[in-house]
């Protein structure tokens, strides 16, 4: 790169939460210690306080069954809620998530 030159990369919101969606989805076996191929993805944004949830789901049932979000779980009403489940994403040391059971997140939705 020449001396003399900035290279800049500027994003809006949205641009910029689709990167963390997708970084998310990338290293989900490192952040929530799970195997990519046995679980569905839930998330969702809170544009205007800029937090971000990210969760996942066991796949399948053991007779092989699709299992998905119940729908009275609701994420915007979470990330209002719950605390934030780590203090840096970039700490090795860390352990990111916390689990919760999805009876409990239905009655914490339900505040």
């Amino acid at each position: 790169m020449d001396k003399d030159k900035v290279r800049v990369i500027k994003i809006s919101k949205e641009a910029l939460f689709e990167f963390i969606y997708e970084n998310f989805i990338a290293k989900q076996d490192e952040y929530l210690d799970v195997d990519k191929t046995e679980v569905s993805n839930y998330f969702d944004i809170d544009y205007e306080n800029g937090n971000f949830i990210f969760c996942a789901i066991k796949f399948e049932d053991e007779d092989g069954n699709f299992l998905s979000m119940p729908a009275e779980i609701n994420l915007q009403k979470l990330m209002k809620i719950i605390p934030d489940t780590t203090d840096s994403m970039l700490s090795p040391t860390s352990k990111y998530y916390k689990e919760y059971s999805k009876d409990e997140l239905a009655e914490l939705s339900k505040l």
